[in-house]
């Protein structure tokens, strides 16, 4: 539960509060960019007062190499969902390393991630001593020096070979040159589809813009949908439809950085993806999310759906629906991918920096991100995706061979400062299209306008 407003943070309060309800995972409400300059300010007057708030930290050193002897409390903030709960399996592995550090993970639904994190940053006594940063975030909290950077301690950090994360997400985490985290998560989107459905039809996987339209309305059968699809107003029908984009040949931004949303390409990509909606969708799910559309293709209620690479296990999972064990994952047609990713942080005023650095450097060097990914977690490591015990696993290689092609060709929807409110706004432009209470050409242009305000 976040602490009641104080002076220092009544106007980041104020203005969450008043955000429209955000979707469950991965929902994202927009804190605006002056909150997060005052929120700087105040960090800066106060980070020197930080402590961990447990047992006696060693004092920090900033270096990469860590002694197996630091001692401390590192206080964690993840999101209440599976991901969290294999690192918490790997704590006792951790501690056979590390054993005068203790471990303490806090986990919140993502609604309520960045008020509490907010609130630790500028806070004398914060609450938070290593973190996990949603990639909207990471150029807001890196400007108002809201995080530590993190090169000296990468560079020093004993084989750990930064070079073998995948581009696509130390790209997330560098700021004017500077990074200020480590990659911890994919949320890489993918195409997912029922096989048997797809034989039936006697189709291949859409490689397209056009194909995934026609296979999605060929795949219609009766009551059940061609393709589950995530219009929901704001960040979700932003994080399909970009898919889309991508697919018609466009792109969010141009080569110059700058916002590039009302093109031909977005215009084409935008029809086929209301086109599709009406004829192939399932009926009356212009709000739905993520949650509606994975019931949806589990419960073999809909063939096909575009979503994270990582559900391909759990719609495969025996007991997860009628066609468990059906599901393939595909790139995305065309080849290029949305992208979304959490990463590994150390906050400005943390209190237990060089433990928590050796969790998250721990955590995500070679041999345990392997672990880590044999468990169910989503690869970060491009040798992961090679080594012999996950290529072998429950998961197979099929698999893993995709989540790399998928990975070696994506891009986050924003760039650049704040992405929450760039994300929302285009976001509810487009739902406006598709609900067809603005025309695509209006919408478009609209989304262009507000994201030029938003970011320059």
């Amino acid at each position: 539960m976040n602490r009641p407003p104080s002076e220092g943070n009544s106007a980041a309060m104020k203005l969450t509060q008043t955000t429209p309800s955000p979707t469950p995972r991965r929902g994202r409400p927009f804190l605006a960019a002056p909150v997060l300059a005052l929120l700087a300010v105040l960090t800066l007057l106060i980070s020197a007062c930080a402590g961990s708030g447990g047992p006696e930290p060693t004092q920090a050193t900033g270096t990469g190499e860590v002694p197996k002897d630091v001692a401390g409390t590192v206080r964690i903030l993840m999101e209440n969902v599976p991901d969290t709960d294999i690192v918490k399996s790997m704590v006792p592995e951790f501690n056979k390393d590390y054993p005068n550090v203790k471990v303490d993970i806090e986990t919140l639904t993502y609604d309520q991630m960045r008020d509490k994190l907010v609130s630790s940053f500028q806070s004398s006594s914060p609450t938070y001593d290593l973190i996990i940063v949603d990639n909207p975030w990471m150029v807001d909290f890196a400007n108002a020096k809201f995080l530590q950077p993190l090169d000296a301690r990468i560079d020093g950090t004993p084989a750990y070979d930064a070079k073998d994360f995948f581009p696509s997400l130390t790209d997330i985490t560098t700021v004017d040159g500077v990074r200020y985290g480590v990659p911890f998560y994919n949320y890489a989107l993918g195409y997912l589809y029922n096989t048997d459905y797809l034989a039936q039809a006697k189709l291949e996987v859409p490689k397209t813009l056009d194909e995934l339209v026609s296979t999605s309305k060929a795949l219609k059968s009766g009551a059940r949908a061609g393709i589950a699809m995530q219009p929901q107003r704001g960040y979700k029908i932003f994080e399909e439809w970009g898919n889309w984009l991508f697919a018609a040949g466009g792109s969010i931004y141009d080569q110059n950085g700058k916002v590039s949303l009302n093109t031909p390409q977005a215009k084409q990509a935008l029809n086929a993806y209301i086109d599709t909606y009406k004829t192939a969708a399932p009926p009356n799910s212009l709000n739905w999310a993520f949650d509606e559309a994975f019931r949806s293709v589990s419960g073999d209620q809909a063939a096909s759906m575009i979503s994270y690479n990582w559900n391909l296990p759990a719609l495969n999972d025996p007991g997860s629906g009628p066609s468990a064990g059906k599901f393939k994952l595909a790139a995305i047609p065309g080849g290029k991918a949305v992208l979304g990713s959490w990463s590994w942080a150390i906050p400005a005023n943390s209190g237990a920096s060089d433990a928590g650095w050796a969790f998250a450097s721990w955590l995500t060097s070679k041999v345990h991100d392997v672990q880590r990914t044999e468990k169910g977690g989503a690869a970060i490591r491009q040798s992961t995706l090679k080594d012999p015990a996950v290529l072998g696993g429950k998961y197979g290689a099929d698999y893993y061979t995709t989540v790399e092609q998928i990975l070696g060709n994506a891009s986050p929807l924003s760039q650049g400062p704040s992405g929450e409110e760039m994300i929302q706004a285009v976001g509810t432009e487009l739902n406006e299209a598709v609900a067809g209470t603005k025309s695509v050409d209006d919408a478009l242009a609209a989304a262009q306008a507000a994201a030029e305000k938003i970011q320059g």
